[in-house]
């Protein structure tokens, strides 16, 4: 049996293998300490993802863009139906006059009054028709010397109409109706009550001067009030006048005369 024996080595080949080896040694001691090192598990987590941006209304986007796109639409389509040579400042010209008519439409049906306020107008405009009605048929019988019929209108208007300030002119007619009939207390209260509310108004200072003189005999008070009216209007020194232009009641001219006359 022969040996097999490898080929001897020299000094030099047994260093150039330990400088072999020793190269790796320091690696695999590197790989060991790397081994052995730990990374926290917080590095290794994965980072939370940022909020979601909120989602935009889509019905109220549709309707922007709807908005927004009708005057383009209409642009658009009115240039197609242009003919082809149609420059672009006809175009340009077409289109503002488009925008035009869409800002006076939009003018003219925007309405600033509301429907309720329409109705309150509507309502208030129809109570003042049937005051003012009342008032001129009070009139009309006072003229005609139907000084009942009269006072019965006078009183509708002043009771169902007494907010507004023109019922005071009926609260005139009711007082002389008042006096006519024979109910001259109330009718001079009326009167001395109206003349503060229609300070200045001189048919009311008259009346209040002959009824305060012949019925209180207030000669004082009856002067005071008479200066008011003909200052204010001459005429209520001219008993025909307050007979057949204001159609006083007969029984009111006799007591202003009274009055004139001092009698």
């Amino acid at each position: 049996m022969f040996k097999l024996e490898g080929p001897k080595l020299t000094k030099e080949d047994e260093t150039n293998n330990n400088f072999r080896n020793s190269e790796f040694l320091p690696q695999k001691k590197y790989t060991q300490q790397m081994g052995a090192c730990k990374a926290p598990i917080s590095n290794l987590l994965l980072p939370s993802p940022p909020p979601s941006p909120p989602t935009p209304n889509q019905n109220a986007t549709t309707r922007r863009l709807l908005l927004f796109s009708l005057p383009l639409l209409t642009t658009a389509t009115t240039t197609n139906l242009l003919p082809l040579s149609t420059t672009g400042a006809q175009i340009a010209s077409v289109n503002s006059s488009i925008q035009l008519n869409s800002c006076w439409a939009l003018a003219e049906s925007y309405d600033p009054v509301s429907q309720a306020e329409k109705e309150a107008s509507t309502s208030m405009s129809k109570r003042v028709s049937e005051a003012v009605e009342l008032l001129e048929k009070g009139r009309e019988f006072q003229a005609q010397g139907d000084f009942s019929e009269a006072l019965l209108y006078f009183t509708l208007m002043v009771e169902n109409y007494k907010d507004f300030a023109f019922s005071d002119y009926g609260r005139v007619g009711r007082a002389l109706s008042l006096y006519e009939i024979g109910n001259r207390e109330e009718a001079i209260a009326e009167m001395e009550d109206v003349s503060i509310s229609l300070k200045g108004y001189p048919e009311i200072h008259a009346a209040l001067a002959a009824a305060l003189y012949a019925d209180k005999h207030a000669l004082l008070l009856a002067e005071n009030q008479f200066s008011i009216a003909t200052l204010l209007d001459p005429h209520y020194t001219d008993l025909s006048y307050v007979k057949e232009t204001k159609h006083w009641p007969p029984s009111l001219v006799s007591s202003l005369q009274q009055f004139i006359t001092l009698s």
